[in-house]
């Protein structure tokens, strides 16, 4: 009874009733990312009634998160995003199984998770990830709903839909510098309106109703609201293997270390501090042996570094920082790590040890 109440007013349609609601309960979808678009995507699915969902996020909730991921409270800073969401989706929908993962999707994990669920929503607003993402997505031939946000523009597409194109089709330059939000900038009713597409987009192909976006990529502007469809053809690529996925993904492991763990060393003169932040981010680190880069400029200057200097590299809270890491490893940079917990982490250890 509680079920047709609940769903009642979707039911009625004669393209959903009872056979689309069972659909529904049936599907089990994986959203990467509890940001500004899973916070679209994930109350969608839950009062759906899509039976199972799964959240990867290991980042935690920031008061800056809060113009645009409207899911979470003020007193929730400092929190697990993905636990947090978790209890939204519990509270709002209590007959959807939910699942918080909150760890970094890495080459290590990406592929047992995904095969666990039928559909895999990228949420995410960092390439390197959407491109993970995607290979993964053809080793389990999962399809990816993809959005993707720039300033007042978004995007809006679904990838390796019944062996239709990927993301690589469209976007074979995985080398690409583009901004995410926090460089960008963005407005929270963008995240929302893209991430609605993508709730629909993953609805319809629960439900086997309308067209999806295969091979086709929507535009959408919100300061006039113009919006345009693309077509994009599947390109002859080589395929992707499991060796050459597990070649790509895990040659690499980024060491995480904590600021205490290094304190003792802060001033010797063949250790290196990178601040991969925003030149106009706080709290403001300096230390001996620093410099600072932003992560969209990292690649461009990397010829200042030497690689033969144990390198510690830190950003906010601890994320970027890791991507850096990637990013040198991928150079040939031996001895490099990222500090756990950034910025936030160092300044108040040195304020408590006052340095």
């Amino acid at each position: 009874m509680e079920t047709s109440n609940r769903y009642n007013r979707q039911m009625i349609l004669p393209e959903i009733g009872e056979d689309g609601q069972h659909k529904l309960a049936k599907a089990k979808v994986l959203v990467i990312g509890a940001g500004g678009l899973g916070a679209a995507i994930l109350p969608y699915l839950a009062a759906a009634g899509v039976g199972e969902i799964g959240i990867v996020d290991d980042d935690v909730i920031e008061i800056s998160n809060l113009h645009r991921q409207v899911i979470y409270k003020s007193s929730a800073v400092g929190k697990s995003k993905a636990k947090e969401a978790k209890q939204m989706i519990s509270e709002l929908n209590p007959l959807v199984k939910v699942k918080a993962i909150s760890e970094k999707l890495s080459g290590k994990n990406v592929l047992t998770l995904f095969e666990k669920y039928d559909i895999v929503v990228d949420a995410t607003d960092t390439i390197s990830i959407k491109y993970l993402i995607n290979d993964a997505c053809l080793i389990t031939n999962k399809p990816m709903v993809y959005g993707s946000i720039f300033r007042f523009q978004g995007q809006v597409s679904v990838f390796n839909y019944q062996n239709g194109p990927t993301y690589r089709c469209l976007y074979p330059d995985e080398n690409s510098n583009a901004l995410n939000c926090e460089d960008a900038g963005v407005i929270g009713v963008s995240v929302g309106i893209i991430g609605m597409f993508q709730a629909n987009e993953i609805l319809k192909m629960i439900l086997g109703i309308g067209e999806v976006l295969s091979g086709k990529v929507l535009v959408y502007n919100i300061l006039n609201n113009e919006q345009q469809k693309y077509d994009f053809d599947k390109s002859d690529f080589q395929s992707i293997s499991r060796e050459t996925f597990e070649e790509k993904y895990n040659k690499w492991e980024v060491e995480e270390v904590s600021f205490e763990s290094v304190l003792d060393e802060i001033n010797r003169d063949e250790l290196l501090f990178i601040d991969v932040r925003n030149i106009d981010e706080s709290p403001k680190i300096t230390l001996k042996n620093q410099f600072q880069i932003p992560l969209m400029h990292l690649e461009k200057e990397i010829e200042k570094l030497n690689k033969s200097q144990t390198i510690y590299i830190f950003c906010q809270s601890g994320i970027r920082s890791k991507i850096a890491v990637e990013l040198l490893q991928k150079h040939q940079f031996k001895n490099v790590k990222s500090i756990a917990g950034g910025a936030l982490a160092m300044k108040q250890l040195l304020q408590e040890i006052k340095i």
